[in-house]
């Protein structure tokens, strides 16, 4: 694993109770950070004046990239680490590292997912466990290796769920599954983490098509059934995923959809 420069920040730190929204050197652990909704929440917290930990895979290209940009506009802001959460043996380290790069953690944002379709006859078990593995497995993991560390700083934990999670899309039982397990994970967590933690997620109806593409007819199909008739974009997701973690002091084990009215008529 690699970093980008960081150094110690002192910071004015605040809490939910007292209102203080104020972001200065407060740090956030964006799993997926590269790419596509993980790369606009990463902008848009380090805009909000939070310093990053962007965690990637095999994006390095974009990750370099993307750490320039926020480092260039701030200096010693954003450090990046490289982790294959198929690996369950990196978790406690990843947030190890998260953490020395400031000596503190405020969030953590489970961004990083694999997608893909699974019919029914053709699940493999390499399916399962890497639909798994990042959509369920390591949000948990990383959230109970963070926790020691949110407790210190009052922090939160966002997960980016999906609206399949509750209404399922053909061909991805283990997506879905997956992703539906997360849902239930988030408001687990809340409840056991509170009162010093909060855990929320934010679940993405049409927003980004999948890298692989998808006919058109399909495209104008999904649009046709949300209530605003569009897609949305990836910065929808960031702004709410800014506003959980500073702004929503007492909000906590809530998903909330992002998803055009999408799931009114799914």
């Amino acid at each position: 694993m690699g970093n980008s420069n960081a150094n110690n920040t002192n910071a004015k730190t605040g809490s939910a109770e007292t209102g203080d929204v104020n972001t200065a050197g407060k740090c956030v652990l964006v799993t997926g950070g590269a790419k596509r909704i993980g790369a606009a929440i990463s902008r848009l917290l380090h805009h909000a004046g939070y310093n990053l930990i962007i965690h990637y895979r095999l994006s390095s290209q974009a990750v370099d990239d993307l750490a320039k940009e926020l480092n260039n506009i701030r200096t010693n802001s954003a450090s990046i680490f490289q982790a294959n959460l198929n690996d369950e043996t990196i978790y406690d380290s990843l947030i190890e590292q998260a953490y020395s790069c400031w000596n503190r953690l405020d969030g953590l944002v489970n961004s990083a997912s694999s997608f893909y379709p699974t019919p029914v006859g053709r699940i493999t078990l390499d399916d399962w466990n890497n639909l798994v593995n990042s959509n369920m497995k390591a949000p948990l993991f990383l959230s109970q290796a963070a926790a020691p560390y949110l407790q210190q700083t009052h922090g939160c934990i966002v997960n980016i769920i999906d609206v399949h999670a509750q209404r399922p899309m053909s061909k991805h039982t283990v997506y879905c599954a997956a992703k539906a397990g997360l849902g239930m994970i988030t408001m687990s967590l809340a409840r056991e983490l509170g009162p010093d933690i909060r855990v929320n997620g934010v679940a993405p109806g049409a927003i980004l098509w999948p890298e692989n593409d998808m006919p058109e007819h399909t495209k104008k199909l999904i649009l046709d059934r949300t209530a605003l008739k569009r897609a949305g974009s990836p910065t929808d997701i960031a702004k709410t995923v800014l506003f959980l973690i500073r702004d929503a002091g007492y909000i906590t084990g809530q998903i909330i959809a992002v998803d055009g009215g999408r799931t009114l008529n799914i």
